[in-house]
């Protein structure tokens, strides 16, 4: 079921294969042309090293917040279909944490807290990771991540070393 009105969401995008950032530029587009939805702010870019594999090339990665009447679940759907047109893998062959054309991550869905199969609201590493926590920051430092706390605080507690801002 559709929320009745449109709500914020945050979406974490990212990638380390091909030419990333044209890949970045047109998944935004596609978001943004999703039924009911709109892309309301862009973070920078960041090089970030690679996380949890490291024995891969660097990341590129930022923030949208988008306005959307998709519920929760269907927005994650389309973000999964946009990965898979731009050649995203999700089996095991793929691995966790790997090389990735496109990563699309659904961080926050208004202030709501979800536990689903495939879907758990607030991310539930957002508040650990530097590569998402950075360009957060420079859309909605302020933005309360339902009990964890404020972006801007749960930033200053992690290591954001190795994260440089794209020009």
């Amino acid at each position: 079921m559709n929320p009745a009105a449109p709500v914020p969401a945050w979406v974490a995008i990212g990638g380390n294969q091909g030419e990333v950032r044209t890949t970045l530029e047109a998944a935004i587009d596609a978001i943004d042309a999703l039924a009911g939805t709109c892309v309301l702010q862009r973070s920078a870019l960041y090089r970030t090293p690679a996380w949890g594999r490291t024995d891969q090339p660097d990341f590129i990665n930022g923030v949208i917040a988008v306005e959307t009447v998709l519920a929760a679940p269907d927005l994650l759907a389309e973000l999964l279909g946009i990965e898979r047109r731009f050649g995203r893998r999700r089996d095991e062959d793929a691995g966790r944490w790997g090389p990735r054309t496109l990563d699309l991550d659904l961080l926050l869905y208004d202030d709501q807290v979800l536990e689903l199969p495939g879907l758990s609201l607030p991310h539930p590493r957002l508040h650990e990771r530097a590569f998402v926590l950075v360009p957060l920051a420079d859309i909605a430092p302020g933005l309360v991540v339902p009990g964890r706390g404020r972006v801007d605080e749960l930033l200053a507690k992690v290591d954001a070393s190795g994260i440089q801002a794209i020009p």
